[in-house]
């Protein structure tokens, strides 16, 4: 009897001892795994803001070569350095790239309605010259038009405002004041995602009046500038620019634009979008700064994002 009891006892404490170690195994296990996502964590956090400190390092740098550019040189065209890709540089585990991009070669959407309400005339027929040529449907300007006007009093045609938005599910009112970012035109009433795809490619949000840079604008947006231009005048154009620009912009438009539309154009600009790609380890950050340069050359950061803009 006393044997059995003995034999049971150790039964249970062999099966105690084996649970304790089970148990033991299970919560070092977790603890380890719970160290290494630890240690991830934190080694992607160290990479991300290493990441971010060589992007702001780098568009330092471009603002150097910026301001020196317009120093050197009278005008901005497709094969000066900026307009190539950057090439991919090495940096420690990893590497960054990018490109930039002269936003006076867009359609400035702000150029639509003047400081002082008022639609722009010239502007506003240059836009839907483009949205033609793009086989998208000329009210996207009246609707663009209205959001940003600050009154309540739909153009026409084809203009929507507050009355037409808080009707929507969810509902929401025009913006009322100049765009800040292009992604704002998925907010109008009619718009697609197929036409904003296509569109985007064209167009900028500034803050102040822009020329359009007739040294780098796409083909599609010098046919946009004028009613009288075809697509063989474009190409005449495109030959005639390379490689380092018109001579004479105003002059080399001349027959194709009106006298009081040439000062619409220029053979420089002022505005830039820095687009930066770092990757370290596993971590990719992608930096985007738009960059105002004045007429002595001193460039600035007007704004900064992060991510897909």
């Amino acid at each position: 009897m006393n044997n059995n009891i003995k034999g049971h006892n150790k039964g249970v404490a062999l099966i105690t001892a084996m649970m304790i170690v089970a148990i033991t195994g299970i919560i070092s296990s977790n603890l380890l795994w719970d160290n290494i996502l630890d240690t991830r964590r934190t080694m992607t956090t160290l990479s991300r803001d290493q990441g971010v400190q060589i992007a702001l390092g780098v568009e330092s740098w471009i603002l150097t070569l910026l301001k020196d550019d317009a120093v050197n040189t009278k005008s901005d065209h497709l094969k000066e350095f900026w307009a190539k890709e950057l090439p991919p540089l090495p940096i420690d585990g990893g590497e960054v790239f990018g490109e930039i991009t002269d936003l006076q070669a867009k359609f400035n959407v702000n150029n639509l309605v003047s400081s002082d309400g008022k639609i722009n005339e010239y502007s506003l027929n240059q836009f839907k010259r483009l949205l033609s040529l793009l086989n998208i449907n000329n009210n996207l300007a009246s609707e663009l038009i209205d959001w940003i006007d600050p009154d309540q009093y739909p153009t026409f045609p084809g203009g929507a405002e507050d009355d037409e938005y808080t009707k929507l599910i969810p509902p929401y009112r025009t913006s009322n004041q100049p765009m800040i970012s292009i992604s704002e035109i998925l907010s109008l009433k009619t718009i697609t995602k197929t036409d904003y795809r296509v569109l985007k490619k064209f167009i900028t949000a500034l803050p102040s009046p822009t020329k359009i840079n007739v040294n780098t604008a796409d083909p599609l947006i010098l046919e946009s500038l004028g009613d009288g231009i075809t697509k063989n005048d474009t190409q005449r154009l495109i030959k005639e620019r390379d490689p380092s620009g018109f001579n004479d912009a105003a002059n080399s438009f001349r027959s194709l634009l009106l006298p009081e539309n040439l000062s619409k154009i220029s053979g420089t600009t002022n505005y830039f979008q820095l687009k930066l790609i770092i990757r370290i380890d596993t971590v990719s950050i992608t930096m985007f700064s738009v960059i105002k340069r004045d007429e002595n050359g001193n460039a600035a950061i007007l704004r900064r994002s992060f991510g897909v803009i």
